[in-house]
């Protein structure tokens, strides 16, 4: 092999794109998981993934990029909205209060949404994305699944009531919150989150 043959092969695109591109997704998933948003490089996923930083530039275009990709495939708000697809609305505040905390506490999807609330603040394009995200993988299908007035408001006020619990909770590790046993936590939110979504309009 020649240098020239060899310096081809390491800047351009490595055989099997579909596998590189998953394993790039796979790194900054970890990174931004592990790492947070300002913390992640491009060119440490590029490392953590064997590959030319270039390689991910090319797949993914900007770090911004990464990071809304790296959102949206496999989302680990995913069960929130296969559960409002489930059973009636009686009872959905009370359950979307359990599962989102079940979710935070767990370990891989409690990691990434950290990753998405300081993703969020890290700055105004991530800001955007995290925005952009929570609109269409929780308040849509939560609308969708309420089938009320005012539908679209009301799963903002759910969402933004139960984003700041967490943050408080589980970000913040504001007490005595924070030590709260989660089956306390979910009888004390859940007629609220409840009202939210099937009550008297204001």
């Amino acid at each position: 092999m020649t240098a020239e043959t060899g310096r081809r092969r390491a800047g351009g695109r490595r055989p099997g794109a579909s596998g590189t591109r998953e394993a790039i997704l796979a790194a900054a998933q970890r990174s931004f998981a592990e790492h947070g948003y300002t913390a992640t490089t491009v060119r440490g996923v590029a490392s953590a993934a064997g590959v030319d930083p270039a390689l991910v530039l090319q797949f993914y275009g900007s770090k911004d990029q990464l990071f809304d990709a790296a959102l949206r495939a496999d989302p680990p708000t995913r069960p929130l909205a296969a559960l409002v697809r489930e059973g009636g609305v009686a009872d959905l505040g009370e359950r979307l209060t359990r599962r989102y905390l079940e979710l935070w506490e767990a370990p891989d999807t409690g990691a990434r949404l950290l990753a998405v609330v300081r993703g969020a603040s890290a700055s105004p394009s991530a800001s955007a994305m995290v925005a952009a995200f929570m609109s269409d993988e929780v308040m849509l299908p939560l609308a969708r699944a309420i089938g009320a007035d005012q539908a679209e408001l009301r799963a903002n006020l759910t969402g933004a009531h139960l984003l700041g619990v967490a943050t408080a909770r589980y970000v913040l590790r504001v007490e005595p919150l924070a030590s709260l046993e989660r089956e306390r936590l979910v009888a004390l939110l859940a007629p609220v989150v409840q009202r939210f979504l099937t009550g008297e309009p204001a």
